[in-house]
């Protein structure tokens, strides 16, 4: 399970999204947490008029393992002391307060997508880019930014990646992809076209296939055989879908280069000293040319 908490996060994401009789449940447990953390599946069921079976049914929607993890989540967000509310910003707003509202949303955005991270689904992502031959970030838009910044990220370490931001450039990479590749769609919303298409042509060639969207079933995620999840944030509202879920999506790409540096830490570091010697010799010649 790794994470317990954002039980209330994602049954709020969740909920105009879930059957009939899964949503009468996600809806009892939001207003009635500190009961609900206590029943069992068949006591949740009766209480909600519904059935055990479709509080089971509500944990598979959630990408849960079962009840009790969900109890765990539940319980953790209670156990909260703050909790912090998205700030929109206003017409003519002091500079001080803007600082303090993309601050606060920013802080927002990590933590609840810390809390979404999957250890098992992170590990397994983990797993893949070690053994990858080939990596190929691939994001448009505003996602094209995590897919530069996992390039040379990775580029630093040695591995064989490539960001991929235009979509027949993509396509013509992964088309002659392997099943010893992998292919990392990038997508907020999880229902860009171009993204669940690349992956779907990266599954037809036998790569194994990694998503990171919001969290939520969606098309992009579909198409993967990982996937990792971010914050489905709200944004303020000149800069949709480019402040917090970008921060978002590079922190989840901070976390799995720190991961995987630090199962191959020795050769990391002898990489990440090279590149910093190669830099530094450039820097070297500009100055003496000045």
């Amino acid at each position: 399970m790794g994470r317990t908490n954002a039980g209330i996060f994602m049954l709020n994401e969740m909920k105009n999204k879930l059957p009939p009789s899964e949503r009468k449940i996600a809806q009892y447990i939001l207003e009635y947490p500190e009961k609900a953390i206590n029943m069992t599946a068949t006591e949740l069921g009766r209480e909600s008029e519904t059935s055990s079976a479709a509080v089971i049914r509500l944990c598979k929607s959630l990408n849960l393992k079962g009840f009790q993890e969900l109890k765990l989540r539940v319980a953790g967000d209670l156990q909260r002391n703050e909790v912090l509310e998205f700030r929109d910003i206003e017409p003519n707003e002091p500079i001080t307060s803007t600082i303090e509202k993309v601050t606060l949303n920013s802080v927002q955005t990590i933590q609840e997508t810390a809390n979404l991270l999957d250890t098992d689904n992170l590990n397994e992502a983990l797993e893949a880019l070690l053994k990858g031959r080939r990596i190929y970030f691939f994001g448009v838009g505003a996602s094209s930014i995590p897919a530069i910044d996992a390039y040379q990220k990775f580029l630093r370490i040695n591995r064989a990646t490539s960001a991929l931001t235009d979509l027949h450039m993509a396509a013509t990479a992964v088309a002659n992809a392997s099943d010893e590749d992998v292919v990392f769609g990038i997508s907020f919303s999880g229902e860009t076209h171009e993204v669940a298409k690349i992956l779907e042509i990266a599954n037809a060639r036998g790569a194994k296939t990694i998503s990171l969207t919001k969290y939520g079933r969606s098309t992009v995620s579909d198409q993967a055989d990982i996937n990792l999840y971010t914050s489905a944030t709200k944004e303020a509202t000149f800069r949709s879908g480019a402040t917090s879920s970008r921060i978002a999506q590079l922190h989840v790409i901070d976390i799995l280069f720190m991961c995987l540096a630090s199962r191959s830490y020795e050769q990391t570091v002898d990489y990440l000293d090279s590149t910093r010697v190669a830099i530094n010799n450039l820097n070297e010649k500009v100055k003496k040319k000045k």
